[in-house]
């Protein structure tokens, strides 16, 4: 495991302001047939399967809304049942919520947990439960990796610390932005934790006989990550990456809509260099994370899993991300 505040690993993948580029070509002039165009390019990228990545595509707000709604909207959220919790691979398990989702990673010598939910609450009654009902005991939880810095993720962590003393993992951007000026506040949230490893492109989480790699796909925030590592099924090994951050809401900020797309396509690359077959989100919504699930849980040995999509199809969920980024900055643009 390496700590990207102590070596110079991140710094490629910056510019100014902590917005990655990775490179991306300068976008045409914008006009409403841009973004017709790139609104169709999402569609025909997300065929039949991956349409619950078109909700990227519809129009998003120019300003953030106001706290009072931000508060209406995260207490209507947090209201829904959770569903159960599951099994989705020999050695990874959805223990979230209906709204927003954590994901536990079995190990040799304990659970990595990624994402924590909105609240000790939850932590308690979603989280832990959740993760007793599948076998799991919340007392191996040795690391949570937190994928970017809003409190939906990182709510549960003060809870777990009191109770089991796991290490907190965040981006170097993200711990910064925590420990400055958030993107958005809650009272039903706890607060951020207070800073433990930091991590940026390429670094790696090993616990026993599992390694989580640490991709760097800042847009959703400034630091947002999106861990990889691998699975098993059937006697098969996977490759998933969980994307850190999805939707589009920081308002009109052309940066971070930059930087959004410009991590779809660092991420591609990824996908196809180490065969990346899975892609899972931290909102159940953008994933159908709870349909796959009960599906395994009607036919626990189907075949193939579910939540197999194939690099292809990864690929084309990262273009339907990437093609709705470009329509709504565009929209920005005109």
């Amino acid at each position: 495991m390496t700590n990207a505040s102590m070596r110079a690993g991140l710094a490629p993948l910056l510019v100014a302001g902590g917005i990655a580029t990775f490179g991306c070509a300068m976008p045409e002039r914008p006009s409403a047939l841009t973004v017709e165009s790139h609104v169709a390019a999402a569609h025909a990228a997300a065929r039949d399967d991956l349409k619950p990545l078109l909700a990227l595509c519809t129009p998003a707000a120019a300003v953030q809304p106001p706290h009072d709604e931000v508060e209406k909207y995260i207490a209507t959220q947090i209201a829904k049942p959770a569903p159960p919790s599951g099994k989705a691979f020999d050695n990874l398990y959805f223990v979230g919520a209906a709204w927003v989702s954590a994901w536990a990673l079995k190990t040799s010598e304990g659970l990595i947990l990624i994402d924590a939910l909105n609240n000790s609450a939850e932590a308690s009654t979603v989280l832990e439960n959740g993760m007793r009902r599948q076998g799991l005991d919340p007392a191996q939880i040795r690391y949570v990796i937190v994928t970017h810095g809003h409190g939906d993720h990182y709510g549960g962590v003060r809870y777990l610390l009191e109770r089991y003393k796991p290490r907190i993992v965040m981006s170097e951007l993200d711990w910064r932005m925590t420990e400055t000026q958030l993107d958005f506040e809650s009272a039903q949230w706890d607060p951020p934790p207070k800073r433990d490893i930091s991590v940026g492109e390429g670094d790696k989480i090993t616990l026993g006989d599992t390694t989580v790699t640490i991709r760097m796909t800042p847009g959703h925030t400034v630091g947002t990550l999106s861990p990889a590592f691998d699975v098993t099924s059937g006697g098969e090994t996977h490759r998933v990456v969980i994307w850190g951050g999805t939707s589009f809401n920081f308002g009109r900020n052309i940066e971070r809509l930059d930087s959004y797309i410009a991590s779809t396509r660092h991420l591609s690359a990824i996908v196809e260099q180490e065969k990346i077959d899975v892609l899972l989100s931290n909102h159940s919504g953008y994933d159908d994370s709870l349909p796959k699930l009960q599906r395994l849980r009607d036919a626990p040995a189907v075949q193939p899993n579910p939540f197999v999509m194939g690099v292809p199809t990864v690929r084309r969920a990262l273009t339907v991300m990437e093609e709705c980024a470009r329509a709504q900055r565009d929209r920005y643009l005109l």
